[in-house]
């Protein structure tokens, strides 16, 4: 896949702070102190829709609409935050926007879209059901079908790394969670847009662990998902056009636990009050494992994008309140089985 060049991402960028600005990045002492060096949190977080996501809707839909000016309404697949963010491009536009959600997925999620003016179909027990019912839901209505991975989903994306990098040149490594890889490939498009040589490093969830086994195995593996709360990287078979970004780019991927991500959600709210969601807690969970293992060592600079702060409350409840013990062997834990610190 082409990344898109400078001027590319900054037209995408303006098509951004149309509908939003820019948000934060903050360096936070509490978190310089958890990993043993100098640490900035990019806030997406503090976006409209609370989640990085919205920046890549936005670009999508303006230049959809250019591209096929009589689209009569949209459909997407999501467990949230894609969802939020096509439903918000699709309302200022004034499109109808359906979208596709598995069975028990986030409630404030799901309000958030209905919120939004989405039409919420709930539809399968995970995310890749979801994606298959709404392509045919999408071809039998008539709908235009938001992919999760797209390259002016992209290039939206990476306008927040560009804030970043641009503010923290000398950062020596980011962490990027992967979901559909949107946000890996953005990370890598500014990196290159700016001639900078920050390594890149994806997190995934090892309850659904199909692009590191992919990174791995150089190819693409498909990985059973059952990760709790790590639902926006609950990923079983990687994009074809994201994987070879990754391939190509990453200096390596690693996995969390959802014990590591529950403690990574406590982390970031002790250290800087705050909440993150699963996936929006998953760089910090990888930045905590690496400082474990030692392999922080040389590493002076480090970017944690706080990718979306979109969590249930009693989920949130629950994992700070979560008693000290150790989570079962196998598969992801049930709620209650994050340990504390």
């Amino acid at each position: 896949m082409m990344l898109p060049d400078l001027p590319a991402l900054e037209n995408a960028a303006r098509i951004v702070y149309g509908a939003m600005p820019a948000t934060p990045q903050y360096n936070w002492p509490l978190l310089d102190a958890a990993l043993g060096l100098e640490t900035w949190v990019k806030h997406e977080n503090h976006g409209p829709a609370g989640a990085f996501k919205l920046r890549g809707g936005v670009v999508y839909m303006e230049r959809l609409l250019r591209r096929e000016p009589g689209v009569r309404g949209v459909a997407a697949a999501t467990r949230g935050n894609h969802g939020q963010s096509i439903a918000f491009a699709a309302r200022r536009h004034g499109l109808e926007a359906t979208i596709v959600v598995p069975h028990g997925n986030s409630v404030e999620k799901n309000a958030a879209m209905r919120a939004l003016g989405a039409r919420l179909v709930e539809h399968g027990a995970e995310f890749q059901e979801s994606r298959e019912h709404a392509y045919a839901l999408a071809d039998r209505e008539r709908l235009h079908m938001v992919p999760s991975y797209h390259p002016d989903l992209v290039a939206g994306v990476a306008s927040y790394w560009l804030e970043l990098l641009r503010a923290q040149p000398g950062l020596d490594l980011v962490l990027v969670p992967i979901g559909q890889g949107s946000g890996f490939a953005a990370a890598v498009a500014a990196r290159e847009a700016l001639g900078l040589q920050t390594r890149i490093v994806g997190v995934v969830s090892s309850h659904a662990p199909a692009y590191q086994l992919s990174f791995q195995a150089g190819r693409a593996v498909e990985a059973p998902v059952s990760t709790v709360l790590a639902d926006g990287m609950a990923c079983r078979a990687p994009d074809a056009a994201s994987l070879e970004v990754v391939l190509r780019h990453a200096d390596d991927v690693i996995a969390v636990s959802d014990a590591e991500v529950a403690e990574a959600m406590r982390v970031m709210y002790a250290c800087t009050h705050n909440v993150a969601e699963g996936a929006g807690a998953a760089a910090l969970a990888g930045a905590l494992q690496m400082k474990r293992e030692g392999r922080l060592a040389g590493v002076a600079r480090i970017g944690l994008p706080l990718t979306g702060g979109n969590v249930d409350a009693p989920v949130f409840s629950e994992v700070l309140a979560a008693p000290p013990r150790h989570p079962r062997e196998g598969g992801g834990p049930s709620l209650g089985e994050w340990p504390a610190h």
